[in-house]
């Protein structure tokens, strides 16, 4: 025993002596790819409710179809790991565009550049982008292409590893991978998520005790024909015992699960993907557009056209924003969480559906001029938008919308230029009679904070007498109207009327001699003394462009920064939200309103943006001046900066790409290191015949399944690898351990060994054995025939 293979000769090609790999059953392949395929399309209903459109239905039949051809043509063709891989790929190329990204593929099956650009930008991207909209997202862009992806790989991976692998039940992993995806990545309220997870959960139990049950009689069977006994006895019995055992685990995890749905009831509301992750648009980062409403009574700007629009009617009134969130300084959009209902912003797909809303359909054409802010105009609840000119596509992307406020937002803002056709539906709101007969509704708005106490006193007062929720709402209205004048107190000859909507402003409107203001006091008060009164209540900031420009243009309208105004809307159980006029009719003001500036009470400066920050910026000028003095460099420095940067990037993305490869390279050298620094010279040596066999599974040579040493070495070819084969059974099995000595000459001859398994095969044909995972993963690409 103390002669190790060290000398024995060898031709190159007799170690790369293949057997014949047995061939599949057909009833086999066709059963396990039913399974695969009903569990992946009940883990594919998920994404309904993320979609909702016939080119999602399409999509899935279609991908998991391609997908299992894959995985069947590698297994019936043979193909080692790598040609499946490239079938996938090429399925990838060919099918994605058509069928994740439909609109840009020609004549709606033939793949174009532009689509293969979404594809794979998609395949990285549109992950995020897809819980950062809003549902269901039908075709739009490139959104379709996670599922597809998803389904593609789980079709492939799981019914290659059902039908060729050892561990034949990993298979039933993709169906839940994409069951469990399609709930991270859909909405907060499940869909049929007991009829869907049931579903996956049978199917692939089915999976799982069908495959046992093969293998197991496999095994039998191989056994009787060794030993000569009978095969099928207990066969039977044991089949029984585990259809009964699964049946018995479905029916305690079914009792399990209705109790603690009984005990502990779910949440309405799931945390799901897009309930943590961070909105691309926060509207605290923007300041209320309610502060700015006295610069549009400003010259110039209160002349100056902000915008053109075609559709209006006489009347209509035209969203810049909806403000819910009043913390006693000024109304904004939103509450301190960005995940609130009103503050929580998502794009929008190409049609979002109003189907719910009574009310008549309208379209609008706007053409933004002097205006430049983030809020986008729009109209009723809004459908549909269409950017044109040369900012189309960078406007569609920044486009985001909250349909529980209606509000629209642009980030980066509109320019000069930008144009849009906005459709959208105007809610039909309740007669000027039937306001009293109105009630509180349900909405959930942010409780306003730091009400002045001068409001709830005059709300008080309005009310005493009258019962009923709608005439307590109209009183309020009434003592608005009938008290209030109008001031911007932007001119020589107006009364003084100070900007801003505080808790202090709003005071004074209440305890001056004659109450005055304009829309933007009127709205806030308006609203406050709606909440008063028990009415979900919110501002709204917006136009409305004079009626006799309306009434003698045939085309666009435009909308001048004079045109400013603010309402108010209620929530009310019978119409929804209502939206209210609360400025008072323009009239004289009385000679005994306070004329003399210091003598208005508490003025608030706090809403108005602070005059000296461009103060002192500008006086941070000059020290930044002097610092990029140094900042001039010579030409070469420059060039040279610009070669270090483009080989840096180029070595990033060759180590992302080839950081895969380098760790399955560096898990086999540790693996081999730890064979041949065994503790014992028995252990060292059957670690060499491992290294030896999984270098002959890694080169692609096929070996029987649980077979000996022998038999493995008879199935490589060749003198040398049966030498291995008896010194390994030797140390394994002699009654004295071996010399540390052969275990060093066993480790030699498996080095010469490997390299000659490399004799003859190109640098890819090696390089593609030394990255193999077919040694790491117990799989050899055989299965057995059935008999």
């Amino acid at each position: 025993m103390s002669h190790a293979p060290a000398a024995a000769p060898a031709r190159p090609g007799d170690l790369r002596t293949r057997v014949r790999r047995p061939r599949l059953r057909a009833s086999f392949v066709l059963l396990a790819t039913g399974l695969h395929v009903l569990a992946l399309l009940a883990a594919a209903a998920v994404f309904w409710p993320v979609y909702q459109s016939a080119e999602f239905v399409v999509l899935a039949l279609v991908t998991v179809a391609a997908g299992s051809v894959v995985a069947v043509a590698g297994a019936v063709l043979r193909l080692s790991s790598f040609w499946v891989l490239l079938l996938t790929v090429v399925a990838y190329l060919l099918l994605g565009v058509p069928l994740a990204v439909p609109s840009q593929a020609l004549w709606g099956v033939v793949p174009t550049l532009g689509g293969l650009g979404q594809l794979v930008t998609g395949t990285a991207l549109a992950w995020k982008q897809l819980v950062t909209i809003t549902l269901p997202v039908g075709s739009y862009e490139s959104l379709l292409v996670p599922v597809f992806v998803l389904l593609l790989l789980a079709s492939v991976v799981g019914l290659t590893t059902a039908i060729r692998s050892r561990r034949a039940e990993l298979a039933a992993l993709g169906p839940v991978v994409v069951w469990v995806a399609g709930i991270v990545l859909g909405p907060v309220q499940a869909f049929l998520p007991v009829l869907s997870g049931l579903t996956v959960l049978v199917v692939s139990l089915v999976w799982v005790v069908w495959w046992r049950l093969r293998r197991r009689r496999i095994a039998v069977e191989a056994l009787g024909r060794g030993t000569g006994a009978s095969r099928a006895h207990g066969h039977g019995s044991v089949a029984r015992r585990a259809v009964a055992g699964t049946a018995v685990t479905l029916a305690v995890a079914g009792v399990a699960a209705a109790g603690a749905a009984t005990v502990l009831p779910p949440a309405a509301e799931r945390t799901v993907a897009r309930t943590v992750v961070v909105q691309p648009f926060d509207p605290r980062d923007v300041v209320s557009p309610l502060t700015r409403f006295r610069v549009y009574e400003q010259d110039p700007t209160v002349d100056e056209t902000l915008f053109e629009v075609e559709g209006l009617t006489a009347g209509q009134l035209l969203r810049l924003a909806t403000l819910d969130t009043y913390d006693g300084v000024a109304y904004t959009v939103g509450s301190d969480r960005v995940t609130s209902e009103s503050g929580s912003f998502d794009r929008v797909p190409s049609v979002f559906d109003q189907s719910g809303v009574a009310g008549r359909q309208t379209t609008i054409a706007v053409t933004v001029d002097g205006y430049d802010g983030v809020w986008l105009p729009t109209v009723g609840k809004f459908e549909s938008i269409d950017f044109g000119g040369a900012t189309a596509t960078d406007r569609r992307d920044a486009f985001f919308y909250n349909d529980t406020s209606g509000t629209a937002a642009v980030v980066g803002g509109l320019a000069e230029g930008d144009s849009y056709r906005l459709e959208a539906v105007l809610p039909d709101q309740p007669a000027a009679g039937a306001l009293d007969g109105l009630t509180p509704g349900s909405a959930r708005v942010p409780a306003p904070r730091a009400v002045p106490d001068e409001l709830t006193d005059a709300v008080q007062e309005a009310v005493e007498g009258v019962q009923e929720p709608g005439a307590r709402l109209q009183a309020v209205l009434a003592v608005l109207a009938q008290d209030g004048y109008i001031s911007h107190g932007v001119g020589a000859d107006e009364p003084v009327s100070l900007s801003g909507h505080g808790s202090a402003r709003i005071a004074q409107l209440f305890t001056d001699p004659v109450m005055v203001g304009d829309a933007e006091q009127y709205a806030t008060a308006a609203a406050l003394m709606a909440d008063e009164l028990g009415f979900p209540s919110r501002v709204v900031m917006g136009f409305v462009p004079d009626a006799d420009d309306l009434a003698d243009a045939a085309g666009p309208v435009p909308v001048r920064g004079g045109d400013v105004t603010a309402w108010i809307e209620v929530d009310t159980a019978q119409a929804g939200w209502v939206a209210l006029d609360p400025v008072p009719a323009e009239r004289p003001i009385p000679e005994d309103v306070v004329q003399d500036p210091s003598e208005v009470s508490r003025p608030e400066s706090v809403v108005q943006p602070p005059p000296q920050e461009p103060q002192v910026r500008d006086d941070q000028t000059p020290p930044q001046s002097e610092q990029e003095d140094p900042d001039t460099s010579p030409a070469w420095l420059a060039v040279l900066l610009v070669v270090v940067r483009v080989v840096g990037w180029a070595a990033l993305v060759a180590g992302v790409v080839a950081a895969p490869f380098l760790a399955v390279v560096a898990a086999k050298a540790r693996r081999r290191r730890a064979r041949r620094r065994a503790p014992d010279a028995a252990s060292r040596i059957t670690g060499g015949w491992r290294e030896f066999e999984d270098a002959v599974v890694d080169h692609g040579i096929e070996t029987p399944r649980s077979g000996t040493r022998s038999e493995v070495a008879q199935a490589v070819g060749g003198a040398r690898p049966a030498v291995l084969a008896r010194v390994a059974d030797r140390a394994v099995f002699a009654p004295t351990p071996p010399p540390i000595e052969d275990a060093d000459r066993v480790w030699t001859a498996v080095a010469e060994m490997r390299r000659s398994l490399d004799a003859d095969l190109t640098r890819w044909q090696r390089a593609k054995a030394a990255v193999s995972l077919r040694s790491l993963r117990g799989y050899h690409g055989g299965t057995r025939p059935e008999r």
